[in-house]
């Protein structure tokens, strides 16, 4: 062993015997140790509800969808085969989409108005599998809508709301809304007050009628294999369909709420890395307090022929080795605990707040390798100042009176 690595690892340790570390070296290690434990669990709750958020919004959505730039698409069907046959779709199915008010008895409110295939639908989306009460078939004049909305409405599965468009029918009195009684046929429930409050699901053909489209749809919704290709795929069929199709993804339709969390869980590592770095002027004060005590140990290595590299690179490597048996330890504690919250939900949430049932929590290696890398560095960084501190000492100051 070499005798750089031999004085570190003794420099650790108590002054008596068999007391094992020094309270300082206790108390830096778990400094470090506290610092990354902290940032692994925020970043894992923080990872854990961008994946919850995620699931909630491919619930409803497709991974991309193809519009018309006129705004409605009449040769549809062409235009789904071909998009079927492109790379990494695995299904397709049509869709209509307007805004129209529902109402019953004295309530009422603005919702979002779809139609679908449900054959389809179910290939494409995961719509079926929210569905909470009643059957996912709407038929010729079922309707599905939202626990929210049926909440605000007081309906329930079998009974009838009233559907009414805003571009209305011309009447001998000028134009008048066109109304239309649909039958609860089921209630999702995705998890997303926008969507549990906003959203009302009919037949294609329906939809068609009540709007008056006739046989054209307003898009078509694609299923890939890969989620995460879904820019690649939309540009690719963007070109391969030409003008007037276009494609938006499922990225880009929430680009801002992506972003937002992108940018929170960013900011919440750099604040709690101050956490680290306290810990860091833990490692400095203990390696100062001991370049003092060591003084004439250092006076007698230099005298011995040790050089000033040897000296320095000593107290690095006891710094480097605190900061290392530290984040050790924090990576340790942070997967248990995070594996603990997630596995015995012991943080209970408000579901009706939450839509969340407890914590959700999701670790990621790419954030255990990120805070482990730079807890580590900033330990290093922090031994510099000491280590040189030592490195410079004159050697005959300490063993003048010797």
């Amino acid at each position: 062993m070499s005798y750089r690595v031999f004085i570190a690892l003794r420099y650790l340790k108590s002054k008596k015997r068999h007391r094992g570390l020094s309270l300082n070296t206790a108390i830096s290690t778990g400094g470090v140790a506290l610092g990354v434990m902290a940032l692994l669990v925020v970043l894992s709750v923080m990872s854990g509800f961008h994946e919850d958020l995620q699931k909630k919004i491919l619930g409803v959505n497709a991974h991309v969808v193809l519009l018309d730039y006129t705004g409605v698409m009449e040769d549809w069907g062409t235009v789904m085969d071909k998009a079927k046959g492109a790379p990494h779709v695995l299904s397709a199915s049509p869709f209509v989409l307007g805004q129209v008010m529902v109402s019953s008895g004295e309530n009422a409110q603005g919702v979002v108005f779809k139609g679908i295939d449900p054959e389809l639908e179910a290939k494409t989306t995961l719509l079926k599998e929210h569905i909470k009460a009643g059957s996912f078939e709407p038929g010729e004049n079922g309707i599905l809508i939202g626990k929210e909305l049926a909440g605000r409405l007081s309906v329930r599965v079998g009974e009838s709301i009233r559907v009414i468009s805003p571009l209305g029918e011309t009447g001998p009195f000028g134009m008048l809304p066109k109304m239309k009684d649909f039958k609860v046929s089921g209630i999702f429930e995705i998890g997303m007050f926008e969507y549990d409050s906003n959203l009302a699901v009919v037949g294609l053909k329906a939809a068609q009628d009540f709007l008056g489209l006739e046989n054209a749809v307003s898009g078509i919704e694609l299923k890939l294999d890969d989620i995460y290709k879904a820019a690649a795929v939309s540009r690719a069929l963007r070109e391969k369909l030409g003008s007037p199709y276009y494609g938006r993804d499922w990225m880009e339709m929430n680009r801002n709420l992506f972003a937002a969390l992108k940018l929170e869980k960013l900011a919440m590592f750099v604040i709690l890395t101050l956490i680290v770095l306290v810990a860091a002027f833990n490692i400095v004060s203990n390696l100062i307090m001991n370049v003092i005590e060591k003084e004439r140990e250092i006076a007698i290595l230099r005298a011995m022929g040790a050089s000033r590299r040897g000296i320095m690179s000593i107290f690095m490597l006891q710094g480097f080795l605190i900061g290392l048996a530290g984040t050790l330890i924090g990576l340790a504690g942070g997967y248990a605990l995070g594996y603990i919250i997630n596995t015995y939900e012991i943080i209970k949430l408000p579901a009706d707040v939450y839509y969340l049932s407890h914590l959700p929590v999701k670790m990621k290696p790419l954030d255990f390798i990120a805070v482990s890398v730079s807890a580590v560095l900033i330990s290093f960084l922090a031994t510099l100042y000491p280590a040189w501190q030592a490195a410079r000492l004159n050697p005959v100051e300490p063993l003048r009176y010797e």
